[in-house]
């Protein structure tokens, strides 16, 4: 997946802040309001220190110059100093109410838009291409849509109001301690360039030793999720310490990846609080000595030690955000590769015709990654007939479904196929997948009930068409022996039922769907010999008049299509019915009968 430039990012997440700004924009007016009121408590203290309890004239502008008066002057104020305690209490009130409402308008915000980044970015893997998915691991995917998308949740949650928020503590506590004392502003801000200068320079490093950590932690995902999918093959090989020493060295990885961001943050964070404790002294030193020469008032002393504090800790805090947006901007990255891989599309000259089932391969060539699989392959399949396909593992027979289906596309000038005389690559892929219905030799299944995976693809069928479907895939029989019955719940990908069980409830999702265009791709490879017969049997008469494909290395399962396609090495090797093919001495397919004859008889003989 190639790289975005940071506009391009940029862009892709911007676009889902629509209809969601106003929250944002109304967060940032309220986080103005309480810092404006958290901000005149040190004023009111300066007030009280200088000009009520000492005698220095009010100092106020000019929409509050008579307040004082107002209130009685400096002798009733002395006298009554609780007034100024509620005047503090009241500030410090409004400013929590700020701040709550802040903080409720940016969790509204914040988590609708990183809803809308949830289902976008899972309806977008919906319509990314086969290809896609095959070139990405599942655990990597997963952890970009769960880890990396926390950390921009975290981001707009959090960092980014602090980021404004600190801006603007910032600005507003330079411009008041300047309305007191220049010359000691300037000396406070001189240790902002420098502030800046490092959280740039860690934030670097940080940004590229974040990149490769979350890779790894990546890596790690994939190594536990393939472990788990695949647990029974671990068990079954006794592969466990394999398994160990796999996780152990990613584990392993991560671990030290992660231990030199803490080696590496910890030394950013020793040098702010050495800069911040620094900035702090030297302020405390220079008031000091200014307020010693009378260049400044007590309560003006006060008021900038107050403001200085609070001016020390966001720049200390803006650092933390600067290094935790090196994290933000990875994993932005990381998702927005996802977002911008292109989907599957139709032109808007995509057909939807009623498809009937009649299928031509027209000399198609097709390549995985420059090396060919298929080679000027043509047949014809007649609509509502029985077609099989043979071949050697590695031989293009499931490429061919997958072709049909456009999971992948032909190139320009590598042939053609067509359903019902239309270009597959001029249908709606929607169309066109709905007409076809597939079972694969390794049948997903879903951690629900067997009902619910059999009406998986017809939601609302009756439970007596569910059990027709069951029983033409010989299945139903089984189902009924489990305690649950129907309602037994399959365990992950299936692991309640045996190999053959599963197949057969995948046949009978798909024998659901009632599709003119039914392919079974090795799909009763792990049932005995006399459950294919009667599969095919049943196939044969209640399929109402779908084309169906076999796809077998078996020839049981072929011997009763109507015509059958040999392939070797990606070609046609042979073509027609079983007693035409069988009557080819020195054929593949009479050799390959011949073998798995004597293999069977070999079976019976030591039975």
């Amino acid at each position: 997946m190639r790289e975005q430039n940071k506009h391009g990012v940029f862009a892709t997440f911007w676009q889902y802040t629509h209809g969601l700004k106003r929250y944002f924009f109304l967060a940032l007016l309220t986080t103005f309001g309480s810092i404006l009121f958290s901000f005149l408590t040190p004023q009111i203290i300066r007030l009280t220190v200088d000009s009520v309890i000492g005698d220095e004239p009010f100092d106020l502008p000019r929409l509050f110059a008579g307040l004082p008066e107002q209130l009685g002057g400096r002798e009733n104020l002395r006298q009554h100093l609780v007034v100024i305690g509620i005047a503090i209490l009241l500030c410090t009130l409004i400013e929590g109410v700020c701040t709550l409402c802040s903080r409720l308008l940016m969790s509204h915000g914040t988590e609708s838009y990183v809803k809308r980044l949830r289902d976008s970015i899972f309806r977008h893997i919906q319509h990314l291409p086969f290809r896609w998915h095959t070139r990405n691991r599942t655990g990597d995917i997963i952890q970009r849509c769960s880890a990396d998308m926390d950390v921009i949740r975290n981001f707009v949650a959090n960092q980014l109001l602090e980021v404004i928020r600190i801006t603007l503590l910032i600005g507003t506590a330079l411009w008041l301690m300047a309305s007191m004392n220049v010359r000691l502003t300037l000396v406070a801000a001189a240790f902002i360039p420098l502030v800046a200068w490092y959280s740039g320079f860690f934030f670097k490093r940080l940004s590229r030793k974040f990149r490769v950590a979350d890779e790894a932690e990546g890596e790690l995902t994939v190594t536990v999720q393939e472990n788990l999918t695949g647990v029974r093959v671990v068990r079954a090989f006794g592969q466990e310490q394999q398994e160990l020493d796999k996780f152990d060295r990613w584990n392993g990885e991560h671990y030290r990846l992660w231990v030199d961001m803490g080696i590496l943050m910890g030394s950013y964070w020793g040098i702010g609080e050495f800069v911040t404790a620094f900035q702090v002294m030297t302020i405390i030193a220079v008031g000091s000595y200014l307020a010693y020469r009378g260049q400044l008032t007590f309560g003006e002393f006060l008021a900038f030690v107050s403001y200085n504090r609070t001016l020390a800790f966001p720049l200390r805090r803006l650092g933390r955000i600067l290094s935790d947006m090196s994290k933000t901007k990875v994993s932005a990255e990381r998702l927005a590769e996802i977002y911008h891989a292109e989907e599957e599309h139709d032109g808007p000259e995509a057909q939807k015709p009623v498809i009937r089932g009649e299928i031509d391969f027209d000399r198609v060539t097709f390549a995985y990654d420059g090396a060919n699989v298929l080679e000027d392959v043509s047949f014809h399949i007649p609509a509502g007939s029985t077609f099989g396909i043979l071949g050697n593992t590695g031989s293009g027979k499931s490429t061919l479904s997958y072709l049909l289906d456009r999971l992948y596309d032909l190139e320009p000038g590598c042939g053609a196929i067509s359903v019902d005389g239309t270009d597959v690559r001029d249908i709606d892929r929607t169309v066109l997948r709905q007409a076809i219905g597939v079972t694969l030799q390794e049948p997903f299944l879903f951690s629900k009930t067997i009902a619910e995976n059999i009406a998986a693809a017809t939601p609302g069928a009756s439970m007596e068409d569910i059990r027709r479907a069951a029983a033409i895939a010989d299945v139903d029989d089984n189902i009924t022996e489990f305690p649950s019955g129907y309602d037994t719940i399959v365990g992950e990908r299936g692991v309640t039922l045996s190999g053959g069980q599963k197949q057969r409830v995948a046949i009978a999702r798909t024998l659901m769907r009632r599709c003119p265009i039914m392919i079974f791709d090795d799909s009763m490879s792990a049932v005995d010999l006399s459950t294919d017969a009667h599969i095919r049997r049943a196939l044969k008469t209640e399929t109402g008049g779908a084309t169906v494909i076999l796809i077998s290395h078996r020839i049981n399962t072929l011997i009763d299509c109507d015509n059958i396609l040999v392939l070797e090495n990606g070609r046609v090797a042979e073509s027609g019915t079983h007693r035409e093919l069988i009557a080819r001495e020195g054929g593949i397919y009479r050799r390959t009968y011949d073998l798995q004859s004597a293999a069977s008889l070999g079976e019976e003989v030591r039975a």
